[in-house]
């Protein structure tokens, strides 16, 4: 059984993880469960190679690996945890850039599935393309505001994570979807003040 959550705090693995493939490789065994490289490149539309290089780097960083099967001749693989999580508030500069790496390479990965949503949005059903898409909202909050409706959110969420490891409890006609969450402020951050920049003045 995964673990709930894996943290990243090496810089290596921060890098690591900041490929499309891989992240595509994850995403896809914590959604369907343990995969052949060979089932995966199938689903994928990649190459078996190419699935089995990038599987076991993310075996490398501890993001997945071998699962129990019966054949031996190509055993699956499985993710490690269920979700992943990496320091944004490191004081390390190396760390903070393979930080900002793995954001850029995440930010790019959610507009691909959209564009790719948007182009097959048609063919989806009524009910469905009433309730799937995009929206925002503006809200004026705190830091301290903006961290409790994000828990709250988390919290909302979690009545649902039983789904995500037991088919049994999954509705007929659920569909596996994705909520992303963009936290953007609309205007740069305010000027640091410089009294707080000179402790002895």
């Amino acid at each position: 059984m995964p673990k709930p959550e894996i943290k990243l705090t090496d810089p290596v693995a921060l890098r690591g993880y900041a490929h499309p493939l891989r992240m595509a490789l994850l995403g896809l065994l914590r959604r369907e469960g343990p995969l052949t490289a060979t089932q995966a490149a199938d689903r994928l539309d990649e190459s078996v190679p190419n699935c089995s290089y990038h599987l076991r780097q993310l075996a490398k960083y501890g993001l997945a690996e071998r699962a129990d099967a019966a054949d031996a001749r190509e055993r699956p693989w499985q993710a490690t945890a269920l979700t992943t999580s990496w320091d944004d508030l490191s004081d390390d500069p190396e760390t903070r850039a393979a930080a900002n790496q793995l954001n850029a390479a995440i930010l790019d990965h959610y507009v691909t599935r959209a564009r790719a949503h948007l182009a097959q949005r048609a063919y989806e059903p009524a009910d469905w393309r009433a309730v799937l898409g995009f929206g925002d909202a503006l809200v004026h909050v705190t830091a301290a505001e903006l961290a409790d409706l994000s828990h709250q959110i988390e919290a909302l969420l979690g009545e649902y994570d039983e789904r995500q490891t037991d088919p049994a409890s999954r509705p007929a006609g659920s569909r596996a979807v994705s909520l992303v969450q963009l936290l953007i402020p609309t205007e740069p951050p305010p000027p640091a003040d410089p009294a707080a920049r000179e402790p002895g003045r």
